[in-house]
């Protein structure tokens, strides 16, 4: 068995191993990583030959931290990475260049559209209907985006939203509120098979997916890092966040908002963000921690699109793409039926 895991902004990791008798024999790891002393990969070899094949990624963790000698020096991987390598090569888990990629990046739909067509394009993805794609979205109305499990009544003001001319509207995906004005955030949908991020924690899969917009930023010039659980961010301030859903077909989406400009005064007025949220982030406003693409490229909201497409090519070998008519046709069933019901905006009142 042969897997690989790209620990996002560090180094590969390559295993080879065998299962027999349900145990791991003739393991051997590799990568370009750091290692101190050298003879350390022995020790790394000897702790997972013998294990349960059975074992998860934290039990194979465990079993290599421990044999590590004393002083040891691991850069640019963990043993918690060895042990997702490890059980993305038990489950043979893809990786992103095994699947035919498009790009999407088409016009601007109502925000109640956008949300119906993630549902639709990541069920399509899981029932193998369309392959794995990445989505730009578009905007020509702004609008406050909740998550699936947040209170209406405590994340937005609705009678501000209003003034300010924004439609507010629930994804399916968890996660915190997104203030979405036209023209001042880049947003984009990844929708993948499970077989992407097999073999992965849920938390593990945010940074596996997150890792290509930060090759992107970072090309852009900005020191972009990932935060966990689901940040986007750099020494001058936070860039944008993501979400994700896990349908019963088996697709998986991953979504991102990043800001490109920003309001600060009016998303005070518009989002209720409490100081219990905003305690462990060491600040009182939610704009200061906020520092949007804009001001830290100089470039245009168009330009740094282009940007990250022309990475993601490069990356996955992805070609441009097109939502078909049935899907825009179930995308519009969805809107009637679901999203933009007050029973779907007011399911956590």
């Amino acid at each position: 068995m042969h897997g690989e895991y790209k620990v996002p902004g560090g180094k590969l990791v390559v295993v080879d191993l065998d299962v027999v008798d349900g145990v791991f024999v003739n393991f051997r790891l590799a990568g370009d990583f750091f290692l101190e002393p050298d003879e350390a990969i022995e020790d790394i070899n000897a702790a997972v030959n013998g294990l349960d094949a059975r074992s998860d990624a934290t039990t194979i963790a465990a079993a290599i931290q421990a044999a590590l000698p004393e002083g040891a020096q691991l850069l640019g991987f963990t043993p918690d990475s060895v042990a997702t390598a490890i059980r993305r090569s038990v489950t043979s888990a893809a990786d992103w260049r095994d699947f035919d990629w498009q790009i999407i990046h088409s016009q601007a739909v109502p925000p109640r559209t956008h949300l119906a067509l993630d549902e639709v394009l990541t069920s399509e993805v899981g029932l193998g209907h369309r392959g794995p794609t990445l989505r730009i979205w578009e905007w020509d109305e702004s609008a406050v985006v909740i998550g699936s499990f947040q209170s209406l009544k405590n994340e937005v003001d609705l009678d501000a939203a209003k003034a300010e001319g924004f439609d507010v509207v629930r994804r399916i995906s968890g996660g915190g509120a997104m203030l979405m004005a036209k023209g001042a955030i880049i947003t984009y949908s990844l929708y993948v098979p499970a077989e992407l991020v097999q073999g992965m924690t849920f938390a593990e899969s945010y940074a596996y997916l997150d890792d290509w917009v930060l090759t992107a930023l970072r090309e852009l010039g900005i020191e972009a890092v990932y935060k966990p659980l689901n940040d986007i961010t750099s020494p001058a301030g936070k860039i944008g966040g993501a979400a994700q859903k896990r349908l019963g077909s088996g697709g998986v989406l991953h979504h991102v908002t990043m800001s490109y400009d920003m309001d600060g005064d009016q998303m005070a007025r518009v989002l209720r963000i409490g100081r219990e949220k905003l305690s462990d982030k060491g600040t009182t406003s939610a704009a200061k921690r906020v520092d949007p693409l804009r001001s830290q490229t100089g470039r245009s909201r168009s330009e740094i699109i282009e940007a990250m497409k022309a990475t993601f090519v490069t990356l996955t070998g992805a070609v441009p793409g097109e939502i078909t008519p049935d899907e825009y046709a179930q995308a519009e069933t969805l809107v009637r039926e679901k999203f933009s019901t007050d029973a779907w905006l007011n399911r956590v009142p």
